[in-house]
């Protein structure tokens, strides 16, 4: 294809560096095949300006330094230095990650202490070992690593995503696909036409709501987008799941915090009840399907914390006792306190997306409205203010922005994202009672 395919133009910008070149050159593809030949320095970008046809090859691009508007100017970055993702293993991976996976700095490629490396920029001229940046310049399989600055540890790897595809369920998802499943294209998250909502960068900054990419700013189960088709609010997007994970640790063996990175094999619970299988829906049918979410450690029948309630748990295999907690040892060496304790009898999650009578025991995991509109979270104050929390109301289950009927309303309802609707009904149905067990 054309040679400026691998660069990314923005028009009427200039970036200040000091390390360049300048050639004078009658076009852009003239300039980029100087960029792409240069040899005093590793060519990240180039300035071309229109009106003297000069060409300025750059070492830095706008990631890395000062910017600032001129008119007459055109900036071309390579892309592949623009990319904090890999491509399969990782062989061209040229981004800016300069740690390992646990979080120990990189040794600089050209220096010799703590570690005398085999792979150095002089060996290896065309592997793009610059600083002390991740490379894969042996192509491991394993992907991008370093030399790392702890004398005990000579080599380690790094913890890079991979080039459009999602980790888990996509909570992290940086890449820039802008179109849904049925290919609908994606509505800006800074605009509010057609749909008007509360998912901007201002109150979500954390999130990377940048242009119309796909995210998962709410823990769905993928990322989505709202649309610009008027009749259609919001969809999934079809991002493939990563074929090899990224290198993660082991998970505690004990109890911190509320023991969501729990990863022991504790499988009875606190009262002596055996754990149901994640996989299986008997003696309980339940949403907590391993499939479904890949990074929860839903393994076997193995006591975990998937919702972020108090502590893991598990459901159980005796069909009158839904749930309950499991005893795991905390990490500070401290025993649980579990005698005597009082539990709500609050519900995890059905799989049956119905309610019965007015719906005030619904512990489903419905979060739409009947007009497709997204729920907003029960503990969130934004875009609507309310006095329906998780603290007022304790027996009620208000998590995450699933429906519920706190105030014995006619039916499940909850806020919406949307900020001209208060709130809505769900889009729930009446359960049959004869069907129910």
């Amino acid at each position: 294809g054309d040679i400026l395919d691998d660069y990314l133009r923005t028009d009427g910008i200039w970036i200040l560096t000091r390390n360049k070149q300048f050639y004078k050159t009658n076009n852009e593809k003239e300039c980029a095949e100087k960029c792409e030949a240069e040899r005093h320095f590793n060519c990240r970008a180039f300035l071309f300006t229109r009106k003297k046809l000069q060409c300025l090859t750059l070492a830095e691009n706008a990631k890395m330094t000062v910017t600032f508007n001129s008119t007459d100017a055109v900036l071309y970055e390579k892309k592949i230095y623009l990319l904090q993702c890999k491509r399969g293993i990782g062989n061209d991976y040229r981004g800016m990650e300069a740690k390992t996976w646990r979080g120990i700095p990189c040794q600089k490629w050209a220096e010799k202490t703590p570690h005398k490396p085999n792979y150095t920029p002089e060996k290896h001229p065309s592997a793009g070992l610059e600083e002390n940046y991740c490379r894969n310049p042996d192509g491991d399989e394993r992907g991008p690593w370093c030399y790392t600055t702890d004398p005990d540890t000579r080599f380690d790897y790094c913890n890079i995503p991979e080039l459009e595809c999602m980790q888990c369920n996509g909570e992290d998802y940086h890449g820039e696909v802008s179109r849904t499943e049925s290919a609908l294209e994606c509505q800006r998250w800074d605009a509010q036409q057609p749909h008007i909502h509360g998912f901007t960068l201002k109150h979500f900054p954390e999130k990377d709501l940048k242009m119309n990419y796909c995210r998962n700013p709410d823990g769905e189960l993928r990322p989505w987008c709202f649309t610009t088709s008027p009749t259609k609010r919001w969809e999934y997007c079809n991002i493939p799941r990563c074929t090899t994970q990224s290198v993660s640790g082991l998970g505690s063996q004990c109890l911190s915090g509320k023991g969501e990175d729990y990863r022991g094999r504790i499988a009875i619970t606190e009262s002596g009840n055996a754990c149901q299988h994640w996989n299986t829906q008997l003696p309980h049918r339940h949403g907590w399907i391993p499939d479904r979410y890949p990074c929860k450690g839903l393994e076997e029948n193995y006591c975990r914390n998937p919702d972020g309630e108090k502590r893991p748990w598990c459901y159980t295999v005796n069909s009158s006792v839904r749930w309950e907690y499991c005893a795991i040892p905390h990490c500070d060496g401290k025993e649980q306190e579990v005698a005597g304790m009082t539990y709500v009898p609050v519900q995890i999650p059905l799989l049956e997306e119905c309610y019965r009578g007015k719906g005030q025991s619904y512990r489903g995991t419905t979060s739409i409205t009947a007009s497709g509109k997204k729920c907003q979270a029960w503990n969130s104050m934004f875009p609507h203010r309310h006095e329906k929390t998780p603290d007022r109301f304790p027996n009620a289950d208000l998590r995450n922005n699933y429906c519920r009927n706190p105030d014995g309303d006619s039916s499940p309802w909850c806020f919406t994202i949307d900020p001209s609707t208060t709130w809505e009904y769900c889009s729930l149905k009446r359960c049959d009672d004869r069907t129910q067990q």
